[in-house]
């Protein structure tokens, strides 16, 4: 049973080893990840894990291919992958001394085309941050590509009060929900 991961995260590769899980191929979907007009976080998150397994399983029929996508939500925003230090700090402004969801969507498509879905929704509440500690996480260049705009496993660990839910949900995996679809799809676990 051949297992492919639609994603080029390196960190979605080191989770799935936590779980003992070596994909047999690598293989990244590159799909628009522009959200719809007013599509709530959830949704969006759904929508562009499942769209990724669809264009990935159609290159590899007869194989189980897992894909995911993570968002960052404050109320019904979808905070972006930040790519500039402005939107990195932007990001950190908003997120500062609140609440906000960390939405983590898998798709497993098995080898006959059937898909399945689950969805991590995980808490995550900043201390009040300091301009200088702004500055300071931004000179570290973690936040780069990053949901939000940082990396729980990172610097940004000590900036936060409080995390409720998947730890490898926030950062990329929820590990919990794809054990649970590898096992229904009949995949070896140990």
């Amino acid at each position: 049973m051949r297992l492919i991961l639609a994603s080029a995260s390196p960190r979605r590769l080191d989770l799935l080893a936590q779980i003992g899980v070596t994909p047999d191929a690598v293989d990244p979907a590159d799909i628009d990840e522009t959200p719809r007009k007013a599509e709530l976080p959830a949704l969006y998150a759904a929508r562009v894990a499942a769209e990724k397994g669809a264009v990935v399983a159609a290159r590899h029929p007869g194989a189980l291919v897992l894909s995911g996508d993570t968002v960052v939500a404050v109320g019904r925003r979808i905070l972006p992958k930040a790519e500039t230090e402005a939107e990195a700090r932007l990001c950190l402004s908003l997120l500062s001394g609140r609440r906000h969801r960390v939405l983590s969507a898998v798709t497993l498509i098995d080898a006959a085309g059937v898909a399945r879905h689950r969805l991590s929704e995980s808490i995550v509440i900043f201390k009040r941050l300091h301009a200088d500690e702004i500055s300071g996480y931004i000179a570290s260049g973690e936040w780069e590509g990053k949901a939000g705009g940082y990396a729980i496993q990172g610097r940004a660990a000590g900036l936060i009060r409080t995390v409720q839910g998947s730890h490898p949900g926030i950062m990329g995996l929820p590990l919990y929900e794809v054990r649970t679809l590898l096992l229904a799809a009949g995949y070896p676990l140990g």
